[in-house]
């Protein structure tokens, strides 16, 4: 493989950095804290860091609300610690792709002050989407999607009220995004993630929307529309005149298959979220009918899929794989609640899982604290939460803070080394977090975070891992299995029988013991050499 196509096969750490490491003591994580703990990612072994946005930003939606897309927030540190940073990250041979958020801006950006204060018909307003009069529309944090200006038009906001939509189909707002992926990749940074990637471009005359949901398939005002190609392939043509190149990787939310495949052709961008998989419930057909079902739309334009079981916008993995794959819950903590929990069993299929997505072709992406086994904190003080969601449901959704908690790193106490001093984060951490600080998991050969370095390690050596074909193997119902060649195997028991390995097999890395007569128990995956 070139050098360049290192994205195909890249394992990408996830850095919400509000919550990665505290570096001046202020409660929330910062540039200074994550040059502190590059070596902690560098010894696990991946390949490229993915920062959500650093951007200056009042933090309505987390930074999600960008103010300034050329500059960093004070809270973070400086645009100089920032250049830092990706330099200290190449040395160690790690590339940075940061969140770049197209769809919309926060309130306070200066163009939305300016279109507030140059009233109607303005060309300043001509950059976001202002109507005299609103649709039905429905904004993805709950309400309406439009809010009244005092002069008496409206101004669209598919996210939260303090996030306006862009108006895409305005020359200017193009060049300006054309510029701030120029000024990012000047200065050494590798690759964007664009958020919603789908939503840029709205129908013309804005139509409503009728009953119509946000992910239903078919045409739709507001999601996935055609235009938007147009965009991407001129940023994938501003990518391509560095060297080497610069990636995209898409958050599409696109329920047809042939569909997203577009976003993912050559001259557009390089990889997606296969948020199909991270939906999957933890039984081997329906894995089974996800895995195929992303290898093949993929297929279709040569792009390597990607694997990824936890983000910052779902509840964790671990605390959902510990519920009942009947119980039909969702991705979020609030589909959690209510339904009975066994956190061991949760973390030993985590472990498995973890085996799982580094076996399978293309890339994968691992959420900050997913090496340490970190469990959904699912009970915060009402009084501390701070998602958008909480707000605008009438506080009867708690959100997405709970897989936002800061990082334990060490000790016995809050704040577990996060931040010099005592001083506590910005979210609380519970108590039980000790048993998952990086440091007590560093000493015991058996935790979570030991097998993720173990699996990285070999990944990164064994030619058979990463990019590439699959070939099934015949396995007992209620287990998967698949040989990447030359001669690399995995095997997954989910709810089958213990069963015995291939004879002759090698074993080369198991998410947890075989038993005494050498057979692959339930929740457990091993990989083997065959």
């Amino acid at each position: 493989m070139r050098e360049s196509d290192w994205w195909r096969s890249a394992v990408i750490y996830q850095v919400y950095i509000r919550s990665f490491a505290d570096g001046d003591g202020d409660g929330i994580g910062d540039i200074a804290g994550l040059r502190s703990r590059l070596d902690h990612l560098a010894d696990l072994g991946v390949d490229a860091l993915w920062i959500n946005p650093w951007y200056p930003s009042p933090l309505a939606d987390a930074g999600y609300d960008v103010a300034d897309y050329r500059a960093i927030e004070p809270r973070f540190g400086t645009l100089s610690d920032a250049e830092a940073l990706v330099r200290e990250a190449h040395e160690r041979g790690m590339r940075v792709i940061l969140d770049i958020v197209p769809n919309h801006t926060s309130s306070q950006h200066a163009w939305f002050q300016e279109a507030l204060a140059a009233g109607p018909g303005s060309a300043a307003r001509e950059r976001y989407l202002f109507r005299d009069e609103p649709n039905d529309w429905k904004a993805m944090f709950g309400g309406s999607a439009w809010t009244q200006v005092p002069d008496g038009q409206w101004y669209l906001h598919l996210f939260d009220v303090e996030q306006p939509d862009l108006n895409w189909e305005n020359p200017e707002v193009r060049a300006d995004f054309e510029q701030t992926l120029r000024f990012w990749f000047d200065r050494g940074v590798d690759g964007f993630r664009i958020d919603v990637a789908n939503s840029l471009i709205k129908e013309q005359g804005l139509p409503d929307v009728g009953d119509k949901g946000h992910h239903d398939p078919g045409p739709h005002p507001h999601w996935d529309r055609d235009e938007v190609h147009e965009i991407y392939q001129d940023w994938r043509r501003i990518a391509d005149s560095y060297d080497p190149p610069k990636v995209f990787v898409a958050e599409a939310w696109v329920p047809e298959a042939d569909r997203f495949a577009r976003y993912l052709r050559a001259d557009e961008l390089h990889t997606a979220f296969n948020f199909d998989f991270l939906k999957a419930p933890w039984r081997a057909p329906a894995l089974r009918e996800s895995v195929e079902r992303t290898l093949r739309e993929h297929a279709v334009v040569g792009a390597p899929a990607t694997w990824v079981l936890s983000n910052h916008d779902v509840a964790r993995h671990m605390s959902r794989l510990a519920r009942d794959p009947g119980a039909e819950i969702g991705t979020s903590l609030d589909s959690l609640l209510g339904v009975p929990a066994d956190l061991e069993l949760g973390l030993r299929r985590a472990r498995a899982a973890a085996l799982l997505i580094l076996a399978l072709p293309g890339g994968a992406y691992v959420y900050q604290g997913d090496e340490l086994g970190l469990p959904e904190v699912e009970d915060l003080p009402e009084a501390v939460l701070d998602d958008p969601t909480w707000r605008r449901s009438g506080h009867t959704e708690r959100g997405r803070d709970g897989c936002r908690v800061p990082i334990p790193w060490s000790g016995d106490s809050a704040p577990f080394g996060f931040g010099p001093g005592e001083g506590q984060p910005w979210l609380p951490q519970p108590d039980w977090f000790v048993r998952f600080t990086a440091e007590r998991e560093d000493k015991d050969p058996d935790s979570m975070l030991n097998l993720y370095r173990t699996a990285l390690r070999i990944r990164r050596a064994e030619p058979a891992l990463g990019d590439g074909p699959l070939t099934w193997l015949d396995v007992s119902p209620g287990a998967l299995g698949f040989v990447r060649d030359p001669g690399f195997a995995l095997l997954l028991n989910i709810d089958a029988e213990p069963f015995a390995l291939p004879e002759g097999a090698e074993v080369v890395l198991t998410s947890a013991p075989l038993t005494d007569a050498g057979e692959l128990p339930r929740d457990t995956a091993a990989w083997i050499r065959v």
